[in-house]
Parts: structure tokens; sequence; C-alpha cells
């Protein structure tokens, strides 16, 4: 299971795999190398929805409740609420800014998926809010709309295309000045 989360002002990425004996994290600061971690089965209980186990040494006892995106985390005696993007929030979050989170040079894709229409071409100029193209992700087709007025300086995928999250798929570049 993918998905990213922000505590204390860090965003980070994670990466939980569940094989028969271990459960496998991979955890990744942004700008930082991932960091890789095992966790025996044997050292892991679920006991009404509060978890038990033993990490690194230390014995770690951790309740969390909310819904949503946000969650608050107790354990060792501290409070910590975090905003967790599972695949669809993370969708949901890049489409609702209009491409990448954060990104207004570009259209970025928010997680992987196949392009199903484009609807601008090379040159064009957009108004915020126009559809852009139209990507199916997660069985879901969503349409993408500019984030502000610009001009369409490339399209770099085509119907059909698949691609992966992160990937640039429209390059704007400033409306000229009339």
């Amino acid at each position: 299971m993918f998905f990213e989360a922000d505590l204390r002002g860090k965003h980070y990425k994670i990466d939980i795999n569940e094989t028969r004996r271990a459960w496998k994290i991979a955890l990744q600061e942004e700008g930082q190398d991932w960091v890789k971690y095992e966790i025996s089965k044997e050292d892991y209980k679920l006991v009404e929805n509060t978890i038990n186990l033993i990490f690194q040494g230390g014995s770690y006892l951790m309740d969390c409740f909310g819904s949503g995106t946000e969650y608050t985390v107790y354990t060792r005696s501290s409070v910590r609420n975090v905003t967790i993007y599972n695949d669809e929030a993370l969708l949901h979050e890049s489409l609702k800014k209009g491409g990448a989170l954060g990104g207004d040079a570009n259209l970025g894709a928010g997680m992987p998926g196949k392009i199903v229409k484009i609807m601008v071409n090379k040159g064009d100029i957009v108004k915020a809010g126009q559809p852009l193209l139209i990507m199916e992700a997660m069985k879901m087709e969503n349409e993408m709309r500019a984030s502000h007025d610009t001009k369409i300086k490339d399209v770099l995928v085509k119907a059909g295309d698949s691609v992966e999250a992160g990937q640039t798929l429209i390059a704007f570049e400033p409306v000229p000045k009339a």
C-alpha cells in the first residue's frame, strides 16, 4: 500500500507491504533517501483498534482515530496530527489544484493513469478552469482543468498514453501581453 503523509510541516512518502512473516515499510522524507524497515509479525499485535509493536528495541502502543485525510495518532504519551493521502486522495488533491501538487508551470499526473482525451493544442491560450485533458485513474475518468489563465507551451502526451505519477503532461508559458 502506498500513501503520502504530512506531519509537523514535513511531507513523507510511505510504502507498506505485508508478507507472511513481516511488515516491510519504506519511508521517504521529502528531499531525502528512502529508509527501509521490517517489523516481524511476532512483534505486532492489534487489539481493539490499538496497535502494540516492538520496534528497534522499544515497545510502542499506538492508537489512531480520524476520518478522510485527517488523523490523530497517540503513542508514547504524545499526540500527533497527521494528514494522510492514499491514491484516491492524491488524485483528488491533484485535480483540485489543476495538476501536480503545487505546479503552475505545468500540468502533472498526480498518480499513474491513462490519457483518454486531449482538449488543447500547442499554442492555445486557455482560461482558468478550462478543460485540458481527461485522464483515467482508479477506474474513473477525471477532467483536468487549467488552474490559471495560461498559454499551452507543449502537449507532452497523446490519447492512449499510460503515465506515471509526477509525469509532466502539459507545459505552460505566460500569456503574451496584449
